[in-house]
């Protein structure tokens, strides 16, 4: 071994290009590192996925997704690793090339879950062919999904969305912008039932079949109906069919572990870290979707950037450690009236310590929610709530959630507040 190719010469590799792979990227480079390489398996450029429904809707270029440009110590390169070598500190790539490292974090995100429906493959076909979606099938998480649903949207007139999770909420609005007629098919109670009680689901839906879009919960797609491989609608599990000519499947994501997996390190969920973001190799490192802290995978923009935020410092040689991430999720959504959400914490009371503090106006639509935990000392402390609606107070009830505050008001005094403060968000 040569002294530049001494583990200690070699650069900090980041295995995947997306959000948190560049956000660690940028804060490396901020912090001083000279040497990073980015190998990402997507050839487009990163960008905000956030904003992927706003993309389909039409209401954006991809180009305004895009995320700012790396640094100048920064180099990005088109490559997909299929192998870690811990021994020798390399990661082979699938065009033979072999890339030292002397720090490595894998930030391989997660795969959109395809779901057990009858039709969906095509068992009489060999090898990956097997495996193809039938035309008009997509899944939606990706940059490259949002360019193919687009493609083939000329002359869509129906669409089913399977999902009614945050991913299923943001395909099936876009698609109704579209001017496509669209169902939403969703298992669940309610729609975001992770992130929303009954009554801020029903406004969602209430607010979806104002934008055209045919809300059916507990409603279970059993089979993809095609005619020469083309997808021409779903049967539901009471035997009832749905013509569509467009599928989207956005029933939840999984892990990306398996480059993890082949390499020996510990995964459960996802790969397993610590408050340094460390595997139990030392030099091999995880954030973003992919990554599993104290026995939670998040899944989320905002977590997987504070991550990076924190693995940054970790590598530059200075003190830090993540604990965790508290969780505020937005969404907006547009056309017609347009209707903000925002989910944080837990959203129902968990035992006699909590009271449930709340204002309804059906008229308006709007729903605020907070739960209130009375602690040991005696104080009151926000851990949870529902927001729906106009969402002026929510910097007000972000900021004391998340300080963790003692209230020093009734908690009518929060839902009641106007704020310009967003607080964080996450998707």
């Amino acid at each position: 071994m040569t002294a530049t190719d001494s583990p200690a010469a070699r650069p900090v590799v980041v295995v995947g290009g997306g959000m948190a792979g560049h956000r660690l990227a940028q804060q490396l480079s901020l912090h001083g590192v000279r040497e990073v390489l980015l190998l990402s398996e997507e050839e487009h450029r990163p960008y905000n996925r956030v904003l992927l429904a706003e993309v389909l809707a039409g209401r954006y270029a991809p180009g305004v997704a895009a995320l700012a440009a790396l640094p100048d110590g920064v180099t990005r390169r088109h490559a997909r690793v299929v192998r870690i070598d811990r021994d020798r500190r390399r990661v082979l790539c699938d065009d033979g090339a072999e890339i030292g490292y002397g720090d490595l974090v894998l930030a391989t995100g997660s795969n959109p879950v395809l779901p057990p429906l009858r039709g969906l493959f095509d068992d009489s076909l060999e090898g990956r062919e097997r495996h193809s979606l039938p035309a008009g099938v997509f899944a939606f998480r990706t940059m490259a999904d949002c360019a193919e649903i687009d493609a083939y949207l000329p002359g869509v007139r129906q669409a089913v969305v399977v999902g009614g999770g945050l991913l299923g909420v943001s395909a099936a609005r876009a698609l109704a912008a579209r001017g496509v007629q669209v169902v939403l098919a969703h298992q669940g109670e309610h729609l975001m039932e992770r992130h929303l009680d009954a009554e801020a689901g029903e406004l969602l839906a209430r607010h979806l079949a104002d934008l055209g879009v045919e809300v059916h919960t507990e409603c279970r797609v059993r089979s993809v109906l095609t005619e020469d491989r083309r997808v021409t609608g779903v049967e539901l599990a009471d035997g009832y069919r749905l013509t569509a000519e467009l599928l989207v499947l956005a029933v939840g994501v999984r892990p990306r572990t398996g480059l993890a997996q082949a390499a020996g390190l510990a995964t459960r969920h996802g790969v397993l870290v610590d408050g340094r973001l460390r595997t139990d190799d030392p030099r091999i490192h995880a954030v973003g979707d992919c990554a599993e802290h104290e026995g939670v995978v998040y899944g989320l923009a905002g977590p997987a950037q504070q991550q990076a935020d924190v693995l940054a410092r970790v590598l530059s040689g200075l003190d830090a450690e993540y604990r965790g991430s508290r969780l505020l999720t937005r969404l907006t959504l547009s056309g017609g009236a347009p209707l903000d959400l925002a989910a944080f914490g837990e959203t129902g009371p968990a035992g006699p310590q909590d009271r449930v503090v709340r204002l309804a106006d059906a008229g308006r639509g709007t729903y605020r929610k907070v739960i209130v935990r009375r602690d040991e000392r005696g104080d009151d402390r926000l851990v949870g709530g529902v927001l729906v609606g106009d969402l002026g107070t929510v910097g007000t009830v972000a900021h004391t959630w998340e300080g963790d505050e003692a209230l020093s008001a009734h908690p009518l005094h929060l839902l009641t507040t106007q704020s310009t403060t967003t607080g964080g968000t996450s998707s």
